[in-house]
């Protein structure tokens, strides 16, 4: 799964649910994700990924939560 941007329109894609697919963006740059986290295997394996869902397996599936830029994600923009 490579981003758009970085060359990834005619490879491979994930279906992902909504919040999942907010919550990668709000968390990693599409430089990160294509550099580092190119697989859903690799993005299953990283901390924060696991944090999220771990809490989002525990909420209701009517509900669509309120996804925002990680901090860390905010403070590279500067």
């Amino acid at each position: 799964m490579t981003p758009k941007e970085m060359g990834g329109t005619f490879m491979p894609t994930a279906d992902l649910c909504i919040p999942c697919h907010k919550q990668i963006h709000a968390l990693f740059t599409n430089e990160e994700l294509a550099m580092n986290l190119s697989t859903v295997e690799m993005l299953k394996q990283h901390p924060d990924i696991q944090k999220f869902l771990k809490w989002i397996k525990k909420q209701p599936s009517t509900r669509l939560p309120r996804i925002s830029k990680s901090n860390d994600r905010k403070q590279k923009k500067r």
